[in-house]
């Protein structure tokens, strides 16, 4: 019996001394104060002349597309064939779905009701948005698009950038942009001597399933877009959009006039 008890309290003993509940060992809780340190701080001041991890940009413009707060325009790494194969390839996985291959703003998920992308022809992005314009956008975000600063390296934001404005140059080159010796086809003779469908070759019209904007017609605040001003998309899909504050309702999808179809354009003879 002695032998029995006496092992009982051992074993007892032992289960006491491992026991300790994680919440009473000692440690800082986060934005608490301490009586820890002189200065009642738990948060602890960074070590002088140390750098956090991915934390050392000396080249500011490198990683922001910021110059003194302000969009930048030129590119910071050299521009080779091998950097725009690369934009084109993380383009192509990351930015068509809503951008489309062509960057007009029309990607497969817009044509689902998503809403409509920026487009990279448009007179803003076109002739005023910067270089830097697209790395801040692709690193922040921008409205309705979320930043991609996670799925792309520093590197690879600014071969889509230069891609981008190859982009814009394949949709409004002119004829001195043509080199010498090179012969210039319409894309029309193209598409009919492929045997492509008639009107493959003309602008794409914005989905009557996208949802632009709010279900107001109100922009998010795209650069060159007037605000409150409702797109035909967006009337289509809302019907008669209300003004932000007029008091006025939404009544539904409305049938299109006679001759037209649901975007309000002229429908397409048979």
């Amino acid at each position: 019996m002695k032998l029995a008890a006496v092992g009982a309290m051992a074993a007892a003993l032992m289960l006491a001394g491992c026991r300790q509940d994680m919440q009473d060992q000692p440690k800082f809780f986060p934005q608490r104060g301490t009586t820890f340190y002189a200065d009642g701080r738990s948060a602890r001041p960074q070590v002088e002349n140390t750098v956090a991890r991915n934390q050392m940009h000396e080249d500011e413009y490198f990683y922001t597309g910021l110059v003194d707060g302000k969009e930048g325009d030129g590119l910071p790494i050299a521009l080779t064939p091998e950097v725009m194969a690369r934009g084109q390839e993380r383009y192509n996985i990351y930015c068509t779905p809503c951008h489309s291959r062509v960057g007009n703003g029309q990607g497969m998920i817009v044509a689902r009701g998503y809403r409509p992308a920026g487009d990279f022809q448009q007179k803003y992005l076109l002739e005023k948005a910067h270089l830097g314009h697209f790395f801040n956008v692709m690193t922040n975000g921008y409205g309705a698009m979320p930043d991609y600063s996670a799925q792309l390296t520093p590197e690879d934001r600014w071969a889509i950038a230069a891609y981008i404005r190859a982009l814009q140059l394949s949709q409004n080159a002119k004829p001195g942009d043509v080199p010498a010796g090179q012969k210039v086809e319409d894309l029309h003779a193209i598409a009919a001597k492929e045997g492509l469908l008639p009107g493959f070759a003309d602008p794409w019209p914005k989905p009557s399933t996208a949802v632009y904007g709010t279900p107001t017609g109100q922009d998010d605040g795209i650069p060159g877009q007037p605000l409150g001003a409702a797109s035909p998309a967006a009337k289509a899909h809302y019907g008669q959009a209300a003004t932000q504050g007029s008091g006025a309702t939404d009544n539904g999808p409305q049938k299109p006039a006679p001759g037209n179809d649901a975007s309000g354009r002229p429908a397409a003879v048979q």
